[in-house]
């Protein structure tokens, strides 16, 4: 090896060093991060209350709650799914945060209201009481006194007949939904059934071989359902307030509730 060539090659070295040093490193390429995904809010519905909640033959919730929901979370732009819950221990569902929201003719009440928030009233119904055809003598709710009255656990149904026969009777038999105790009516396992109005009728409608009949009575307060959401969650609350006050204004609630109840008189 020459003279020069050994002093050139250290030169060399420290020329490729010095330039390596100075060389910017190329930035890495990163892959975009994926969108977080959209948060789907649980619904918990009754799925044995036409005409506003009920399962059909292929195992889906359906009914005007259920369209009505379905407007409602279109219009606040929220992702829905609605999972059926037992009535009994509905609201615990709701405080334990196994759901965000609950729909299902829920009447407002002052004692629910202790327990969650509701939205403002959507639909207004009342009690009614239901009887066999041959049954001439009730027409009016203190004909019940001394009869055997079924009901649904939990329901304001339950609550008004307490008060009648009295909390701890053992004339007041309590069934797991409304169908069921008019179903108890018709095979003479009860007297008479107390239960919100539409159910009652839709119910009635749907089955003429029951060989049932209605009876109203004036004493029974007006009732009104509302959509319950957690307790302090006043995001939401005011999201679905606003939400049905749209559907309403925009004609959307009366197409829904004339599908299921006519148009409005």
């Amino acid at each position: 090896m020459s003279k020069f060539f050994k002093q050139f090659v250290p030169v060399l070295a420290l020329v490729s060093a010095l330039s390596a040093c100075g060389k910017k490193d190329e930035p890495v390429a990163q892959a975009p991060a994926a969108a977080p995904a959209a948060k789907v809010y649980l619904v918990g519905v009754e799925s044995a209350y036409a005409p506003f909640s009920a399962e059909n033959e292929q195992k889906n919730v359906v009914g005007f709650d259920i369209d009505v929901m379905k407007a409602l979370a279109q219009k606040i732009g929220i992702e829905v799914k609605f999972v059926p819950t037992p009535f009994e221990g509905f609201f615990n569902f709701l405080a334990q945060g196994d759901r965000d929201l609950l729909i299902s003719a829920i009447t407002i009440t002052d004692e629910r209201k202790q327990t969650v928030d509701f939205s403002e009233p959507y639909f207004e119904a009342s009690q009614l009481i239901a009887v066999a055809d041959s049954n001439t003598k009730v027409q009016k709710f203190d004909d019940l006194k001394t009869l055997k009255v079924g009901v649904q656990s939990a329901t304001t149904g339950d609550e008004v007949v307490q008060n009648l026969l009295g909390k701890n009777s053992a004339n007041i038999k309590r069934l797991d939904s409304t169908p069921l105790a008019l179903k108890e009516l018709e095979t003479g396992g009860v007297d008479a059934v107390v239960a919100d109005d539409a159910v009652v009728k839709n119910y009635i409608t749907n089955n003429p071989s029951s060989k049932l009949r209605t009876v109203s009575d004036a004493g029974f307060p007006k009732e009104y359902y509302g959509i319950a959401v957690r307790k302090g969650n006043t995001e939401l609350l005011n999201k679905v307030n606003k939400g049905m006050a749209d559907l309403k204004a925009d004609g959307t609630f009366d197409k829904i509730s004339a599908q299921y109840f006519g148009a409005k008189k």
